[in-house]
């Protein structure tokens, strides 16, 4: 598979049912990540945890993406999450807007840089998320 390839199935999987979701991440992996809450540094182990969380806390959370570019072994990705709460499974919410970019060694999400911030769920702001189908 491709780096644009793996990273794509990764954004397309529901990380809150996705039991083998790590597969995606190289044990030596990086994401430097800032948020509307400040700056995070995550290895693997912190992923993990993070996305421990996510399947506690969460009856599905998945990424619309709206732009996925590649450039060598890097890959940029456009996206919303959206999910569903294990209490309120029947109302699907935007959660917040991202922008990632992924270098990919060995088939695997290896360097994430990424920024976000809470979803602005105004049409016109939802719909640009929406435009470009990739």
């Amino acid at each position: 598979m491709n780096p644009k390839d793996i990273v794509r199935k990764f954004y397309e999987s529901d990380l809150a049912k996705d039991e083998n979701i790590m597969d995606f991440f190289h044990e030596d992996c990086e994401l430097k990540w800032t948020s509307s809450k400040g700056y995070s540094k995550l290895d693997f182990q912190g992923i993990k945890q993070m996305l421990e969380g996510v399947q506690k806390s969460y009856h599905s959370f998945k990424y619309s993406i709206s732009h996925l570019l590649q450039d060598g072994n890097t890959v940029t990705v456009r996206s919303t999450i959206y999910a569903t709460t294990i209490e309120q499974s029947e109302n699907e919410d935007a959660l917040a807007h991202f922008i990632s970019i992924w270098e990919v060694k060995d088939g695997k999400m290896f360097k994430g840089f990424e920024i976000s911030q809470l979803a602005d769920i105004s049409s016109d702001s939802l719909n640009s998320y929406a435009e470009i189908k990739v």
